[in-house]
């Protein structure tokens, strides 16, 4: 008997600001970026989305600036590098109104927040919409923020998820801890709202949260949100085993998402849990035409407007080393800093050792893989990376905002779904979860959150 193709899951990645991941391109004459600051821009791209089937939108964030290369900001501010850059859980009140199914991955940094009123923000939100939130859990990276924060820099890298440990485990409590199923009953005659003896205050004493309160909120659809993270340093791979549903890597090739996605998936059975407990998404950039030759003339004109530098500004702050102090050709000293690990790890290992040779990797403004071709090229492409990959879908990136998802959904999504490797409807499918695992609505009983339900 023939195993039947797993579908194919993807979700548009895109920040709230102009300059996102393929920096420069905002210059574009048919980029609308500019229009963030809207609520038409994002309710285009949510119905744009949802026409397409998209699971959701990713909408990644970063609490500070990018001042390491040059030792400022003057190039971040020119050329608009992730700022300015706004609040991304602010949009999805709008986006959810004139959409049904769509889910919300949204970025949250962990040190930006108190667990408590945190909660509450997130059970608001999965209420709203029915169960389609999701959070991408962030530790920060950049020491900007830190000081924005009162601090002196960013603590030290594996510290900043010993905090996010004892953040969820509040937060697990609060979610599914505080109010039993059934606890609300709105018995207007009897004047009952809550029964009282169904609620329960959560008692934490960690190393860096403590409460003795009851959850604000009474239960939303998937009580705890959707969980994303996107960290593969060692204590990261840990962190990711433990939460994790959705995990975000940063592979050029599939032969690399195949080993990043064998540890991950490792680390989750090392935890307790399941190898397909996790969805795995690799960060691509897909420009289609109706021809080949019209998908080569259309990425030669967004090369036009790309800027390498910019991508290698935004590169440096992912890594804590300027760049800029390096000849072309002088070999780059990565060290051990604090920011993002596995960046510097993986610049390491492809041999992107000089300002060059990390130039070159950023022709489109950033060094994600892209894909271009006709329908049935990049079809072909995306099915080698979930195949040999062993992922399970894609954050698509924008290059130009909202064409890039436009096109995809009216040339890509129809030859997918010719194959079997696409839905064709979302179905009876209500919340996020449920659309993702097909198991319902609640994390499984093997998650660690689930050790704190009555």
């Amino acid at each position: 008997m023939t195993q039947a193709k797993r579908h194919i899951h993807v979700n548009a990645f895109n920040m709230n600001c102009v300059g996102h991941i393929h920096h420069g391109l905002w210059t574009h004459p048919r980029d609308r970026s500019t229009e963030y600051g809207t609520l038409a821009y994002w309710t285009h791209i949510a119905r744009v989305l949802e026409e397409g089937l998209f699971d959701g939108i990713f909408i990644a964030d970063v609490v500070g600036y990018y001042d390491v290369y040059q030792g400022g900001v003057d190039l971040t501010l020119r050329e608009g590098i992730q700022l300015p850059v706004n609040n991304p859980w602010l949009l999805v009140s709008a986006m959810a109104a004139v959409t049904r199914h769509i889910g919300f991955g949204l970025t949250a940094t962990v040190g930006a927040h108190q667990p408590y009123t945190f909660a509450r923000d997130v059970t608001t939100l999965d209420q709203l919409t029915n169960g389609r939130i999701g959070w991408n859990i962030v530790t920060g990276y950049v020491d900007s923020g830190a000081r924005g924060l009162g601090q002196n820099g960013l603590a030290e890298h594996d510290s900043r998820y010993d905090r996010a440990d004892d953040f969820l485990e509040l937060s697990y409590k609060l979610w599914e801890g505080s109010w039993e199923e059934g606890a609300v009953i709105a018995d207007k005659a009897r004047r009952i709202h809550a029964l009282p003896d169904k609620v329960h205050p959560v008692v934490h004493e960690g190393p860096f949260y403590r409460a003795n309160a009851i959850h604000m909120s009474a239960p939303s659809p998937q009580r705890t949100p959707v969980l994303f993270q996107a960290g593969t340093s060692p204590r990261g791979l840990r962190f990711a085993g433990r939460h994790a549903e959705g995990i975000f890597i940063g592979a050029r090739t599939p032969e690399a998402a195949r080993e990043a996605s064998r540890q991950l998936r490792q680390a989750a059975v090392d935890a307790g849990r399941r190898p397909e407990d996790i969805k795995i998404y690799a960060g691509v950039a897909v420009v289609p035409g109706r021809t080949e030759t019209e998908a080569r003339e259309k990425y030669a004109d967004y090369l036009a407007h790309a800027s390498a530098e910019s991508g290698l500004a935004h590169f440096a702050a992912s890594t804590g080393v300027d760049f800029a102090q390096y000849g072309l050709d002088d070999p780059i000293s990565f060290g051990n800093t604090n920011a993002i690990q596995s960046a510097a790890q993986a610049a390491q290992k492809q041999g992107w050792t000089t300002r060059r040779k990390l130039l070159e990797q950023f022709t489109l403004g950033s060094r994600y893989a892209t894909i271009v071709g006709d329908p049935s090229q990049v079809a072909d492409e995306l099915e080698r990376w979930i195949d040999v990959g062993e992922i399970d879908g894609f954050n698509l990136t924008r290059i130009v905002a909202p064409e890039t998802w436009e096109d995809f959904a009216r040339l890509v999504v129809p030859e997918l779904q010719n194959r079997g490797r696409y839905r064709t409807s979302y179905g009876d499918d209500a919340t996020l979860r449920q659309r993702l695992f097909g198991q319902g609505d609640r994390l499984p009983a093997s998650h660690a959150a689930a050790r704190w339900r009555r």
